[in-house]
Parts: structure tokens; C-alpha cells; sequence
């Protein structure tokens, strides 16, 4: 009976969430100005379960409705951060399984592509979970180019591979030419359980660097970010605790270093004890604030296909933003700016058709 009566409470709690923002806000009409077009590429789902721990510690799914998936790449474009006209109408621009996808510019000026997603089950007995990496000069023409396997070299004590690399990102530093990949692990049974943020480093992306725990704090944690500013590394992550144990914990939380390797102290935001965003929510990207001073930080509430964004002026202190759109049921995105001649280029090459 405590356990059918907690399931009630979770589902018409959810049902709250959803309600209160099922006003959809229609996109404002895309304009492409100079240097001030942002693009938002992620994939699309919605889930067919959400995962509950009751109080005997055993493992509950409750169905969602109308599930879906389309694991490819997606792109949105906007002028204020805040809303976002798809392309394609909504449908991918490349035909290649992904999830969790990263992009971002070299100062070699290709786009590369890392992201959730890669070799089949002989290459996983052999060197564990791989990545998918991916490059493009015009954002429109993408090249596979290989699967990484980034926890190759790391074994637990019996001599198993992690089960999972979820999330993978990187970030450049151009005083070292150096990439920091980081990404997501965890050798239990379930990538959401126990999970720590494991990094590498390589400058060529063909020689890399045996993965380290990068950020390991007292609750599991998936779906690093980090921006910098004024020399300080910003670790925006979500805190992956949740059942009758622990209370509903799936939230964004922010951590702060003078180095990105770590050590990370983590940052007491105002909701949830500790948290920044409300919960359930992840997949957090970070982007400067087009409109006025400060950041934008874009996140997904994954159990109820809704789209969230925050403000800030310092990176610490967060506030919803009200009347935002995102393109339907986009999961994980991850952000970029544009000139106007890529912008329009895209535009092209994926109009949306009514």
C-alpha cells in the first residue's frame, strides 16, 4: 500500500509540473543580424519510463506517455537565447545515431562533434564504452570520424570496463592547445548510479591521455558544462540522487575551481538544499546573455518535455526566465554563436517547410 500511495504522489506531483507550464510561447520571428545569431543543436526525446526508488530500495518504472526518440542531430538558431526557431522543421540535419552531442569551433575554424553513442559490442568487450567524434567546416556537411574509446585504460578491481561514458564535452584552452574532454561514468549496473565526472586531455585528437576523476562529489553526478570566467572554471552538472532515501534530488548544481582538473568546491545554490534549477532537470549548457549582461543557462525537465532557462549576472545567482520557447521535445543541447553568413547558410540548407 506505501508503495502504490508513493507512486500516486510522485505522479500527480509531475502532473503539477507539467500543468503549470503547458502554455506553449510561440517562437518570435527569426531575424539574422550581424554577429547575434546563437545556435542550439541537441536531439530529441521523450522518455518512455521514469526511473523511482522506493523504500526498500528497489528499482520502479513509471510509464510516461507518448514516448519518442529521434537520436540525431537537431538545430535551432535565435537572436536572444531565450527563443528558438527550429530548422529542418524540426528534424534532424544528419542521419547519424547521437545523444548528449557537444560542438564547438577550433581556432583551426572546424566544428567538431563529440557525443553520447558508439562502436558495437565487440569493440566494448575489448576497450569498453567508446564515443562518437565528428567533424564539419561548415556546420551543414558533417564527417563520422571515428569512436573513442576514453575509459579504456581504466578497469575496476575485478577487471571490469565502466558501463557507460555519457555526456561527453571538451573544452580548449588556447595558451596550451590543449582539449579537456570530460564526460560521465559509472561501473555499477546503471550509468546513473555512483556516477563521477572522469576527464582526459589530447591535442591532436589522436593521442589521449589515460582518463582521471575529474570531479567526484558526495552524490552522484552526470551532465558536466563548464564555461570560464575571470579565471575560475564553472562546473554546471546535475546531482543524480533521487527515491525514498534521498528525496527527489535530479537537479542542476554548480561547482567552481581555479583549475579545471579539480579540485571543485561545490556551490550552495538557493532550491532543493543546494541546487540552481529546479528539479526534475539536466543536460545544462551555458551561454553570455545577448540581450543584457550576464549568462543564460538552458536546461531540459526530461519527465515532462519541457524546456527551462536562467538568468544570471554572475554565474552564481540564477532566476527563471519566463516567456521562452524551445523547439519541441529537444533534449541536451548544447550552444554556439554564429555569424550572420553561417546563420543564413544553415537557413538554406534546412528551411523549414510548410
Amino acid at each position: 500500500m506505501k508503495k502504490v500511495l508513493s507512486l500516486l504522489m510522485l505522479f500527480f506531483a509531475m502532473m503539477q509540473i507539467s500543468k503549470a507550464q503547458e502554455k506553449k510561447i510561440s517562437p518570435k520571428k527569426l531575424e539574422i543580424k550581424a554577429d547575434s545569431v546563437w545556435m542550439l543543436t541537441y536531439f530529441r526525446q521523450r522518455y518512455p519510463t521514469r526511473i523511482e526508488i522506493n523504500a526498500k530500495g528497489e528499482t520502479v518504472e513509471v510509464p510516461l506517455p507518448n514516448p519518442m526518440l529521434s537520436a540525431k542531430l537537431h538545430v535551432a538558431l535565435s537572436n536572444d537565447g531565450r527563443n528558438w526557431t527550429a530548422l529542418n522543421n524540426n528534424a534532424p540535419i544528419w542521419d547519424q545515431f547521437m545523444r548528449d552531442q557537444y560542438i564547438h569551433r577550433g581556432e583551426d575554424g572546424i566544428w567538431r562533434l563529440i557525443a553520447t553513442g558508439g562502436a558495437g559490442a565487440e569493440n566494448r568487450k575489448k576497450f569498453g564504452p567508446s564515443v562518437t567524434y565528428a567533424t564539419s567546416k561548415d556546420l551543414i556537411n558533417w564527417k563520422f570520424e571515428k569512436f573513442i574509446p576514453l575509459m579504456k585504460d581504466v578497469k575496476d578491481e575485478t577487471g571490469n570496463f565502466v558501463g557507460n561514458i555519457w555526456a561527453p564535452e571538451f573544452y580548449f584552452d588556447a595558451n596550451t592547445k590543449t582539449y579537456t574532454i570530460f564526460w560521465s561514468s559509472s561501473f555499477k549496473d546503471a550509468g546513473w548510479k555512483e556516477s563521477k565526472l572522469w576527464f582526459c586531455t589530447t591535442t591532436d585528437w589522436e593521442n589521449f591521455s589515460a582518463a582521471k576523476v575529474m570531479f567526484a562529489p558526495p552524490y552522484s553526478v552526470i551532465d558536466g558544462t563548464i564555461t570560464k570566467f575571470k579565471g575560475i572554471y564553472y562546473l554546471f552538472h546535475k546531482e543524480e540522487e533521487f527515491g525514498a532515501k534521498n528525496g527527489e534530488r535530479r537537479g542542476i548544481r554548480l561547482a567552481t575551481s581555479t583549475n579545471i582538473e579539480g579540485p571543485y568546491k561545490i556551490h550552495n545554490g538557493p532550491l532543493n538544499n543546494g541546487q540552481i534549477a529546479p528539479t526534475i532537470t539536466e543536460g545544462p549548457s551555458v551561454m553570455k546573455d545577448p540581450v543584457k549582461n550576464g549568462w543564460l543557462l538552458l536546461y531540459d525537465y526530461p519527465m515532462v518535455d519541457k524546456y527551462g532557462i536562467s538568468s544570471s549576472a554572475d554565474l552564481l545567482n540564477w532566476k527563471l526566465e519566463n516567456n521562452t520557447s524551445i523547439p519541441d521535445d529537444a533534449r541536451h543541447g548544447s550552444i554556439s554563436k554564429l555569424s550572420s553568413k553561417e546563420a543564413k547558410a544553415l537557413l538554406m540548407a534546412f528551411p523549414n517547410k510548410k
